[in-house]
């Protein structure tokens, strides 16, 4: 599979639940025509529209999970693909050598905007520490 086969602006299979107010959520269904970077049957990467590094993904799951603290055991395997899409995603642009960050914002305190659990795939600079 060539790096073009991941971007596409319709999803392959409807979300099995999703919230009708959550932008993620409408995003993850394609109501927006958002170019998806990968895309699989759980998981949607796409450009984050206010970028804070000169390569800035975010990576989400297409069904409606709030934050990571409303996950249960039972979504291991999503959190897996999670992190997946994010490493497959770096290798496609061409940061993974240099390496990249991997944000997961939880809750207000957390600095979590959107309520739909997503991660930051953030490179294209030396990123320093501590964050924030």
């Amino acid at each position: 599979m060539s790096d073009q086969d991941h971007l596409t602006t319709q999803p392959s299979s409807p979300a099995s639940s999703h919230d009708p107010q959550c932008i993620f959520c409408r995003i993850a269904r394609g109501d927006f025509g958002t170019v998806f970077l990968h895309q699989d049957q759980d998981v949607v990467a796409f450009a984050d529209l206010h970028p804070q590094a000169p390569v800035h993904v975010l990576v989400i799951p297409r069904r409606h999970v709030a934050s990571l603290a409303d996950t249960a055991p039972a979504d291991n395997a999503l959190l897996g693909r999670l992190l997946a899409a994010v490493r497959s995603v770096a290798a496609q642009l061409g940061v993974a050598a240099t390496g990249y960050r991997t944000v997961l914002n939880t809750g207000s305190d957390g600095g979590q905007s959107v309520h739909h659990l997503h991660a930051h795939l953030l490179a294209g600079r030396s990123l320093g520490w501590p964050p924030g």
